[in-house]
């Protein structure tokens, strides 16, 4: 894709103050540790503050959430409770992200109402919350569709619609739904495409639905992206699960995915994990939403190390540091090859990519080398050393926090910094460094806490008060 723009944007280093975003917004931005702009926000966001559409081709992990959500909320009317953006994503996770994201970033801005409409969760209290007026939707297109077509959720006074990760969305078959919207939606509008790849429908989707749309291509050079290390270990088709407990024994990460074809072999290789005492998870498509939604949490505050997870549970998932993916099966595709290692080397850390290759994977990893345009490292399959023992800590590649179940959420006003005041204060005791992640939903929160602190910190929430509130405080499993 090539790039033009109405004005020279610029440099990221002047800060986000250059890029036309109000004081509040860039006091929030520095609030929340973002010193200067990624490549993508700093030419993005002026031209989305100047009412144009725009076309980026950028990736998960660039801070394109960022760059649309900030113009967005800029250029919200906060008093008229009715949808002014609609965010399309294409997995509930995904949505659930996105408007974690807009929350934090809106935290100044006093009774800002974000919705997810997605599927896997009931109706009623989505029915409730459109009553009540909402500004931003973030929504999958079959549940917003659902939502447009009942007349609960009312487009025209729509003025922005960004429809992320867009070739993933008509991979899993939402154009038809994607086209209904977009042709439903009031005009004159802001539409906003971001898309990792750029194939010939989503070409045609912005002829059709944008007005001289802005392109702008985030490449792999940027410095969003960080190295990513990929290679080929050589494995007999049954020495894979021999390999993949070795890796993990060896060098145990801080936080992995291990992607398989088939739900069985999923739940075959979570068995043997636990087995070898290695602190490990499933995600599939078995799971019901509540369960797939605790897993997650409990991997994104390292309170799991590894994941193991088919490709349909994993699509849409935002994880942030992930420093190693195990094919421990190639894909049939090479595209979902490439999904499957973009989740890796977030936040500055080099990532690695391993693919356990067995005798007759030959094609597959041609077609992979093919779409990436450069071959796989060969390595050789890692060896156990049976003279030296492995310390029990390593084989363990033991979670690092534990999570605690807090019944206050969102609902009952409750917001991290309370719970973390609560814990770090002087009646609390706890260092900052002994509380993790904090993840607030509607009515319930979880917190991370320092392995083998937990108990404390059950008794110290339990007895204390919180906003000035008893909650129930436990220990997740």
């Amino acid at each position: 894709m090539t790039m033009h723009h109405a004005a020279p944007v610029p440099p990221a280093a002047g800060g986000f103050a250059t890029l036309g975003l109000s004081p509040t917004l860039c006091q929030v931005v520095a609030e929340l540790g973002f010193a200067t702009p990624t490549p993508v926000q700093a030419r993005a966001i002026p031209l989305l503050l100047a009412g144009r559409d725009l076309v980026g081709q950028s990736t998960t992990g660039s801070g394109k959430t960022a760059a649309f959500g900030l113009a967005i909320l800029q250029k919200l009317k906060r008093r008229e409770r009715h949808p002014q953006a609609l965010i399309l994503c294409p997995t509930r996770e995904l949505c659930a992200q996105v408007a974690r994201d807009l929350r934090k970033l809106g935290r100044r801005e006093a009774g800002l109402a974000v919705l997810v409409l997605a599927g896997g969760q009931p109706m009623n209290p989505q029915l409730a919350a459109l009553q009540q007026g909402v500004h931003v939707v973030v929504g999958t297109p079959g549940r917003a569709l659902d939502h447009i077509k009942r007349g609960s959720l009312d487009l025209s006074g729509v003025a922005t619609v960004v429809v992320d990760e867009a070739d993933r969305m008509l991979d899993m078959g939402f154009g038809e739904e994607m086209e209904k919207i977009l042709s439903g939606a009031p005009r004159p509008r802001q539409t906003v495409f971001f898309s990792a790849t750029y194939p010939r429908s989503i070409d045609a989707m912005t002829k059709a639905h944008q007005q001289d749309p802005a392109r702008l291509t985030v490449g792999d050079a940027d410095t969003s992206r960080t190295p990513l290390r990929q290679l080929a270990t050589v494995v007999d088709e049954n020495g894979r699960l021999a390999t993949l407990l070795t890796m993990l024994r060896t060098s145990p990460p801080e936080s992995a995915i291990v992607f398989c074809n088939f739900k069985a072999t999923v739940t075959r290789i979570e068995q043997a994990l636990g087995a070898a005492g290695i602190s490990s998870a499933s995600l599939h498509g078995g799971l019901e939403q509540k369960q797939r939604d605790f897993v997650m949490a409990r991997f994104r505050n390292h309170s799991i190390r590894v994941l193991v997870a088919t490709d349909v549970a994993a699509r849409g998932l935002d994880i942030e540091g992930l420093d190693l993916v195990v094919n421990f099966e190639l894909p049939f595709q090479p595209e979902i090859y490439v999904h499957r290692i973009g989740r890796t080397g977030r936040a500055g850390k080099v990532g690695t990519a391993v693919s356990l290759v067995g005798p007759r994977d030959g094609a597959k990893v041609k077609a992979i080398e093919a779409a990436i345009g450069s071959p796989l490292e060969r390595r050789m399959a890692p060896t156990a050393d049976a003279d030296t023992p492995t310390p029990r800590s390593a084989i363990h590649g033991g979670a690092i926090m534990e999570t605690l179940y807090i019944s206050g959420g969102r609902k009952d006003k409750m917001r991290a910094g309370d719970i973390l005041g609560a814990l770090t204060g002087e009646a609390g005791g706890f260092q900052g460094s002994d509380v993790g992640k904090i993840e607030i939903h509607d009515r319930f929160s979880y917190v991370a806490i320092a392995r083998g602190h937990a108990e404390r910190a059950i008794q110290q929430l339990g007895a204390g008060r919180i906003k000035g509130k008893r909650f129930k405080v436990g220990l997740a499993r």
